[in-house]
């Protein structure tokens, strides 16, 4: 099969996943949102804690995304750094400190805090990182939304801290289509477990 061929079928599989996922959250009302947010913080808080984590990465939500809302006001509680990406033009993410000093909108609408802009390279000193994705398999391979900007922060690395996606339970999958610029995860958080992945 042609080499074009093959990444326009694969990406044709990833906007399946994509497309179910969001119709999936879509779908949730909002006692399953609300169980689920206490799940996840949770879940979250053990992961940090267990890790001693005294800084991390993570993402405000955007739409049904799992709500991470209430885990980053602990964080901020705890004295724990929490940096939250903010998109660039070209691609790559800066990092902003999460301050609890309200947001503001940014590219494709979504939200990131208050502050002064870091460099794309400041989260590769946080003890762990915790990313959005629409499913991951259980080889660690993520689907994210398409626009690549994980993807392209994590590459580069040459030592990354451990990656978390965060997910809903029925989002983990046996398998799903990747490509080789498609960085595996360490493990995920849903609401009702943390998950190592082998690779």
């Amino acid at each position: 099969m042609p080499e074009n061929s093959a990444v326009s079928r694969i990406d044709a599989q990833k906007r399946r996943v994509r497309d179910a996922v969001r119709s999936a959250r879509a779908a949730l009302t909002e006692t399953q949102r609300a169980a689920s947010t206490d799940g996840l913080t949770s879940q979250l808080v053990t992961l940090a804690s267990a890790r001693g984590a005294r800084s991390v990465s993570c993402y405000l939500p955007v739409g049904a995304e799992p709500d991470t809302r209430p885990f980053l006001a602990w964080a901020r509680d705890e004295g724990v750094e929490v940096l939250l990406p903010a998109a660039r033009p070209d691609g790559l993410m800066d990092w902003i400190v999460d301050r609890g000093a309200g947001t503001v909108v940014g590219a494709y609408g979504i939200p990131e805090p208050n502050g002064e802009r870091l460099s794309p390279l400041a989260v590769g000193n946080v003890d762990l990182m915790l990313i959005p994705a629409s499913a991951v398999d259980r080889n660690g391979i993520r689907v994210g939304w398409g626009r690549g900007y994980f993807d392209r922060c994590l590459g580069p690395m040459t030592e990354r801290p451990p990656v978390f996606a965060v997910i809903y339970e029925s989002e983990l999958h046996d398998a799903l289509p990747h490509e080789p610029h498609d960085i595996p995860v360490t493990g995920v958080v849903t609401p009702e477990r943390i998950l190592y992945l082998d690779r």
